[in-house]
């Protein structure tokens, strides 16, 4: 089989992208309707719209969209701001503009209203997307990539193909010295112990059993756990089963570390990210939608998304493709124009894990090498940012760089 030869635009840290999108963000809610306007007639051309739509401070979300307006796959920002709203936007503009990025900030009761700022953001991203079609392209290694994995619209089939298919695909990154990010703690209750085993050392099990628990407390706080109507339809009956499909997407290697929403992966190797915010329940559920955890696994430098799916799901993301590996063979037959990988075929023995978790793997790297995937081409681009609140991770966190 022929190579797959990915290329990457490199930027000021070092680190590659395998897009070059210009990122419109808005920073408060009131400036979204004004960003949707300016990226629209630009959607296909890499102009994605990203935001937060709180009116007062927070400091988690300060720090997700410093991280996600200088990834990889991102070349070019244009934050909108109301005008009023407390958002550190100055801090948020000289983050970007230090990353070597071009920035610009509109203020739209500084600019004439609607109208005036939605001409004078679309000039700004015509000409950023001239520029970032003429800048040039490196070769780029499996071992430069970060990879993110989530499942949304489990069922009974999601625990027995798609997860472990894309659990085989980590494991082949990892062998390569990639980044792979496995999350969802809540979906982990009753795993903690096989976890810790994995652990590179007895402290870093600890920890990863202390996350496990702080998910199992916040989720008692708030009364339910995260197992949706449609996962009892779909054939799973408690948090247990449905904890033994998710942990199956972390595959079989080592557990280098865990890191919290907007932190890098040090190096090569599997991380649990831990997206349970810390102290008391402040904010509701810890995810309110699947897209608010693929946006937190893109804040950590996820360069492709792997979305399991056993009921059927449709969304894609802002500034990350997406990769839908669908796990049941009847939504994969009702849905086939929304799913990359038909994993489904394990179920009906005519493809085993290995052969689907390298089916993965090479569309990872496919993907890397400039493919769309068909969340892309359908144009599917949601993001979601809500409030969250966290403290940073402790040493025995990353015992690799201790």
């Amino acid at each position: 089989m022929t190579e797959i030869a990915m290329r990457g635009w490199r930027r000021s840290d070092g680190r590659k992208g395998i897009r070059n999108y210009v990122a419109v963000a808005y920073l408060v809610e009131c400036a979204h309707h004004v960003s949707k306007e300016i990226a629209w007639p630009y959607r296909e051309q890499g102009a994605h719209v990203i935001g937060f739509p709180g009116c007062y401070p927070n400091a988690y979300a300060l720090k997700m969209m410093q991280r996600l307006c200088t990834h990889p796959n991102v070349g070019a920002v244009l934050l909108v701001s109301l005008g009023c709203e407390g958002f550190n936007k100055k801090l948020l503009e000289r983050t970007i503009k230090d990353s070597g990025r071009p920035v610009q900030l509109l203020a739209i009761q500084e600019n004439g209203g609607t109208r005036a700022t939605i001409q004078k953001g679309r000039d700004w991203v015509e000409a950023q997307l001239k520029e970032l079609a003429a800048q040039p392209t490196e070769p780029m290694d499996v071992s430069e990539l970060v990879v993110g994995t989530i499942c949304g619209g489990s069922d009974a089939t999601s625990g027995l193909t798609a997860n472990p298919a894309m659990g085989r695909a980590f494991d082949f990154l990892v062998e390569q010295k990639a980044a792979a990010i496995f999350e969802e703690t809540g979906e982990l209750i009753g795993m903690e112990g096989w976890m810790a085993e994995r652990a590179i050392t007895p402290e870093l099990g600890d920890e990863l059993k202390a996350c496990v628990a702080k998910a199992a407390r916040y989720y008692e706080t708030l009364g339910y756990p995260s197992f949706a109507p449609g996962n009892a339809d779909g054939g799973l009956t408690t948090i247990e089963e449905k904890s033994l499909g998710a942990y199956a997407k972390s595959g079989a290697s080592p557990i280098s570390g865990i890191i919290k929403p907007g932190d890098i992966p040090p190096r090569g190797g599997l991380y649990l990210l831990d997206v349970v915010p810390d102290g008391e329940v402040r904010f509701g559920f810890p995810n309110i939608s699947d897209n608010a955890e693929i946006a937190e696994l893109i804040a950590c430098g996820s360069h492709v998304i792997l979305f399991s799916t056993g009921r059927g799901s449709v969304v894609g993301s802002a500034l990350a493709p997406v990769i839908k590996v669908c796990a049941n063979p009847r939504t994969y037959a009702r849905m086939a124009d929304d799913m990359d990988v038909n994993a489904g075929r394990i179920l009906e023995g005519t493809a085993d894990l290995d052969t689907v978790g390298r089916e993965i793997f090479d569309l990872i790297k496919q993907v890397g090498a400039g493919e769309m995937t068909r969340s892309e081409g359908l144009g599917h681009q949601e993001f979601i940012l809500t409030y969250k609140s966290f403290e940073p991770i402790g040493p025995a966190c990353l015992p690799a760089v201790a």
